[in-house]
């Protein structure tokens, strides 16, 4: 009986195109995925391909599920009349906030994983417009997600060429070179966010400062800024992009 049901409102060509839209959000989801975890973002091929999948079962759902419903009289509906097909998609829109959100970290002043959010935001999109049967358009969007990612991080504008830096620096002696340093930093155009100063027992003085530089300094640069101050004995960078 629900075999019959089933297979009256829902043919098996129709289940085979379902079967195609999933794996084709589990293509477009890992081909993001794999892109975020080669840059050792938070949510990596795993987490974008679920988000992908499951957001195109839930729109499957949406507009098919309930092609069985009845009316009071006991008269089945096909199609969705007496239905809200995008209800459930509407749920994914906002749902996938509460999951963007558990990949954005804030320490101190530095914030990190609002990019991989946006990115997991436009996954969940994609796997709808795949969940809907519109193939092109998804295959499109990754494509584009995938050249914004790419392109926007090799050539970065506005803020995104910056970077923030975690910078360890031990000096012998201490007079004259904090006004070097500050010179230095502006004309990088460095903003120090965080700064720790400790004057250690030995006599020397160790600056602890999370930096936001421009990538295009070199370490070339960094380089020549220490050779010309002797009273450096040891220096230590971690560049978060």
């Amino acid at each position: 009986m629900l075999l019959d049901l089933m297979n009256e409102h829902i043919s098996l060509l129709q289940y085979l195109e379902f079967f195609l839209r999933l794996v084709g959000a589990c293509g477009c989801g890992a081909v993001i995925g794999v892109e975020r975890s080669h840059r050792l973002k938070e949510a990596g091929v795993r987490t974008h391909l679920l988000v992908c999948v499951t957001s195109c079962l839930m729109i499957i759902v949406s507009k098919y599920g309930f092609a069985d419903l009845t009316d009071a009289a006991g008269v089945t509906f096909f199609g969705t009349r007496g239905a809200d097909p995008a209800r459930i998609a509407a749920q994914v829109v906002s749902g996938i906030s509460f999951l963007c959100a558990g990949v954005i970290f804030k320490q101190g002043s530095m914030v990190k994983g609002l990019t991989t959010a946006a990115g997991l935001w436009a996954t969940a999109g994609i796997g709808l417009a795949l969940g809907a049967g519109m193939y092109v358009l998804g295959i499109f969007a990754t494509i584009v997600v995938l050249l914004i990612q790419i392109i926007m991080h090799r050539l970065p504008v506005l803020n995104d060429q910056y970077q923030n830096n975690r910078i360890e620096i031990t000096v012998s002696d201490d007079a004259g070179f904090r006004s070097a340093l500050t010179r230095q930093f502006k004309a990088w155009h460095a903003q120090v966010m965080e700064t720790s100063i400790t004057h250690n027992i030995d006599g020397t003085t160790s600056y602890s400062m999370l930096v936001k530089m421009n990538a295009s300094v070199k370490q070339e640069e960094i380089f020549a800024f220490l050779e010309k101050n002797s009273s450096v004995t040891s220096f230590s960078q971690t560049t978060n992009g």
